[in-house]
């Protein structure tokens, strides 16, 4: 299989290298962090369209059969643990082990449809860097937001748009993709939910060409939301006012847990 690479067209626009007069299309890659989701991981596997050259699974150490119902479904499947607790160190892993041009994140969980993926690769094909949903654009919409997180949304979706000087209609929604070799410039160091404001904020810090895009958000197939309202608002609030003040990305510290510290050192008496 041919390697594709890349040129750069002025800023941040691409053009894909031609081989025997054939263009080349990026590979893609779809990063689906998981936790406990045997019931629902089947069926948003089963949706990949054709265009997904590879799913990187990041499994939160689920205490069920996710991992084997996953990789039953899609043998080819590049499954990775995270080292930590939260979204946002779920992604970091996921982002890392990805190998693709592109990348797409999306939930385990149902939610995001992954026939609507198509809709994050496009914009990237034509001179974007970056590309977020948003449940409230025309053809984009919700069947899971409570009156409660819908407030909430709107409220931080205003506030964001207050202090950045920006026009996003949705804040708070974990469908986005973007370029590979635009992550070093979104410095993520987010631990929980807030990683999905932070992507946002830091792709527009970094001068990215962001593009939103219409989603339709479902509800959870099974089980509950891993999502606390309150808690979880309060983090991307956190993130919104240390974002506006900050010149720099935090530093990255990750807090190990006792399992993963006992993983690493089994493999280095094996390797010893």
């Amino acid at each position: 299989m041919t390697t594709l690479t890349w040129r750069a067209r002025g800023r941040s626009a691409l053009a894909p290298l031609r081989i025997d007069g054939h263009a080349l299309r990026p590979r893609i890659s779809v990063v689906v962090p998981a936790l406990n989701e045997q019931r629902n991981i089947a069926w948003v596997l089963r949706r990949m369209p054709a265009l997904v050259d590879e799913v990187v699974l990041v499994d939160g150490r689920s205490a069920d059969r996710t991992r084997e119902v996953a990789g039953a479904v899609r043998p080819d499947l590049v499954v990775v643990t995270q080292r930590a607790r939260g979204k946002g160190e779920a992604l970091r892993t996921g982002f890392a082990a990805a190998s693709g041009d592109i990348i797409v994140m999306i939930d385990a969980d149902g939610s995001m449809d992954p026939q609507e993926i198509h809709r994050f690769v496009t914009p990237l094909l034509n001179g974007y860097d970056f590309v977020k949903g948003s449940r409230f654009l025309s053809g984009g919409g919700s069947t899971d937001l409570t009156p409660l997180r819908r407030l909430g949304s709107q409220a931080l979706v205003r506030m964001a748009n207050g202090l950045f000087l920006i026009r996003f209609t949705d804040l708070c929604y974990g469908y986005c993709s973007f370029r590979r070799a635009c992550l070093p410039a979104l410095a993520l160091t987010a631990h929980g939910f807030e990683i999905e404001t932070e992507l946002a904020v830091h792709a527009l810090k970094a001068n990215l060409r962001i593009a939103e895009v219409p989603s339709y958000e479902l509800p959870r197939l099974s089980g509950s939301s891993h999502l606390h309202t309150f808690r979880d608002g309060q983090r991307v609030l956190r993130t919104l006012l240390r974002e506006r003040v900050s010149r720099r990305p935090r530093p990255v510290v990750d807090p190990i847990d006792q399992r993963a510290l006992r993983d690493w050192w089994a493999v280095l008496e094996v390797t010893r």
